[in-house]
């Protein structure tokens, strides 16, 4: 029974030691499949917002689907079918592409 304890004590000393790279596992899987990727989302979302440019044709995250007139540094002027409309650029979604049969113009 004695021996029992004994061996009971000395695994406890170990098991420290193998609790701390559980861990340390824990925040590497943690960081390669939710941090990592979100701060690539957020670079390639704020790439394509600031190569905006007059004439894109774009979507919010509203679902509003409209032409680019014009950009300032923190809004973007869109065209849509019934007029015109200014929205923040981070209101314009990287992942929405605006088709041409979306847009139509005015004119037509």
């Amino acid at each position: 029974m004695i021996y029992n304890i004994l061996l009971q004590a000395d695994a406890a000393g170990e098991s420290d030691f193998s609790f701390i790279i559980l861990l340390g596992g824990m925040f590497l899987i943690m960081y390669f499949f939710m941090i990592r990727p979100q701060m690539k989302r957020q670079k390639e979302a704020k790439t394509f917002r600031d190569e905006i440019s007059k004439g894109d044709k774009v979507v919010t995250i509203g679902g509003l689907h409209g032409k680019v007139i014009s950009v300032s540094d923190l809004t973007v002027m869109l065209e849509l079918e019934s007029g015109k409309a200014r929205v923040d650029k981070t209101a314009v979604s990287p992942t929405g592409n605006a088709d041409e049969q979306d847009i139509q113009q005015k004119n037509v």
